[in-house]
């Protein structure tokens, strides 16, 4: 019934703002039933072509709208943009997507393009990119072993939640996920780890202490070779650099 609610409310979005456009893929937390009272409407609105592509915000019959706008160029080229970063977030969208006004074959050959991004995973890590997240994940871990303050130590565990999830991912040659779809993928991936995850992390940010965090932290760098600072080198491009 919600859904239903959803789909008459998209279509009158359609025939509102977007009357030209091919498509509008209904998304987000709301479709999937994991909805807040503060979740938005999540729209991709698919044009057959656009000058350029754009997000817009906006409240329609009481709800906060975020629509994300493109034709099937702009949106294969920010496909590539999210595969590149690892969390295919448009890609997730249109394939979960509930398909406004209607099913068609414009709308079947969008969601085909985005399924062929998900299956194609994110671009593989290399060794360096490992042993990247290696040394930034050891740095962080030091600083909780012995933090200065505790506002220092939250800021740490903050910039830790997101570096860990995404070593644990994709050192797996897994997607990864961003902010607070973090959890979601960790419970999609290894329920058990997920768990640990939350757990981990609520007795340091509610209690101060870390060291099921940094116990974690470390069982997960082992499968990567362990922590690592003593010898890491990473080089910059020769052509970075400005003529003075």
């Amino acid at each position: 019934m919600m859904n239903n609610s959803l789909v008459r409310t998209t279509k009158a979005i359609h025939a509102e703002r977007y009357p030209g456009s091919e498509v509008i893929f209904l998304s987000g937390s709301i479709i999937r039933g994991e909805s807040t009272p503060t979740s938005d409407l999540d729209l991709v609105v698919i044009f057959r072509r656009l000058e350029n592509a754009y997000r817009e915000s906006f409240r329609f019959d009481d709800w906060p709208v975020e629509a994300f706008v493109h034709d099937p160029e702009t949106l294969h080229y920010f496909f590539d943009l999210d595969r590149a970063d690892g969390v295919p977030s448009l890609a997730n969208m249109v394939n979960e997507g509930v398909e406004v006004p209607a099913a068609s074959d414009f709308s079947s050959f969008i969601k085909a393009l985005a399924r062929s991004v998900l299956a194609k995973g994110p671009p593989h890590w290399q060794a360096l990119d490992v042993d990247n997240s290696r040394y930034a994940i050891t740095d962080i871990v030091d600083d909780l072993y012995a933090p200065r303050s505790r506002a220092e130590q939250i800021a740490s565990a903050t910039v830790l939640f997101s570096q860990l999830a995404n070593h644990f991912l994709r050192s797996r040659q897994l997607w990864s996920a961003k902010g607070k779809t973090i959890p979601r993928r960790l419970r999609e991936v290894d329920p058990e780890f997920a768990v640990r995850f939350e757990e981990s992390f609520q007795a340091l940010f509610t209690t101060g202490r870390a060291t099921q965090v940094i116990t974690l932290a470390e069982e997960v760098l082992e499968r990567s070779g362990g922590r690592l600072f003593k010898g890491h080198k990473l080089a910059a491009p020769p052509d970075w650099r400005q003529i003075l």
